[in-house]
């Protein structure tokens, strides 16, 4: 069987992103603008889907599951909205938590509920992480590793897929990436917070599904955090 690799160098390989419907009353998100932007707009050797999941607990993992059915892909990666964060972060771990500060979208609050029943604790990105930051930051985008992708929908998002994949899906890689506010979120009356525009957003994005594509071993370069 050929790999991922040896696929993306004969023939485009399968990549599903997903973004997220907006939230917390705002009139966009920028993870689903970005998606969009980049399967109108592919990476030369890559075919991607794109699907918009609901901002609702447990519905987006319905969503997900489905997307991954129809989709077939070799690779996914899942975007999310940080707002107050100033470039691409590339989430190395999911926890198997949900705990909202914030209702989701049906007005669900859970606090400290399992994303999955009797799950493991964690899971580590199956992306090569660090390599995905060099690629976006190569591409002129910031970028960097972040250890944490919060207990809300996107946490939630991001270990559903990676239990998905342990479980069900074995030979597909997967991971998240979290992108800032748009200048326009900003424009719209929040206090200054960084931005990112998502036609730049996607640039990088498409720089780290490339690197995503062809590099099955990580880079060795420090990407920790000291908080």
């Amino acid at each position: 069987m050929s790999s991922p690799t040896d696929k993306a160098l004969s023939e485009p390989l399968k990549v599903l992103v997903t973004g997220f419907e907006p939230f917390g009353g705002e009139s966009s998100n920028p993870s689903w603008e970005v998606a969009a932007l980049l399967a109108a707009e592919p990476p030369a050797g890559l075919d991607i889907t794109a699907v918009e999941l609901s901002c609702v607990f447990g519905k987006a993992l319905t969503e997900l599951r489905a997307a991954l059915a129809s989709a077939a892909p070799d690779l996914v990666v899942c975007l999310g909205q940080a707002g107050g964060r100033a470039d691409l972060t590339v989430e190395r771990i999911a926890i198997n938590v949900d705990d909202a500060r914030i209702p989701d979208n049906a007005g669900h609050q859970p606090v400290d509920e399992p994303v999955v029943a009797d799950g493991p604790a964690a899971y580590f990105s199956s992306l090569p992480i660090k390599a995905c930051v060099a690629a976006a930051r190569a591409a002129g985008i910031p970028a960097s590793v972040s250890q944490t992708a919060g207990t809300f929908v996107c946490n939630h998002v991001f270990y559903g897929l990676a239990h998905l994949l342990a479980t069900e899906h074995p030979g597909i890689r997967g991971g998240f990436v979290h992108v800032p506010y748009t200048p326009q979120q900003i424009a719209a009356g929040r206090s200054a917070q960084p931005s990112l525009s998502p036609r730049d957003a996607a640039t990088g994005i498409a720089a780290l599904l490339t690197a995503a594509a062809r590099t099955t071993h990580d880079i060795h370069e420090t990407g920790g955090a000291t908080h």
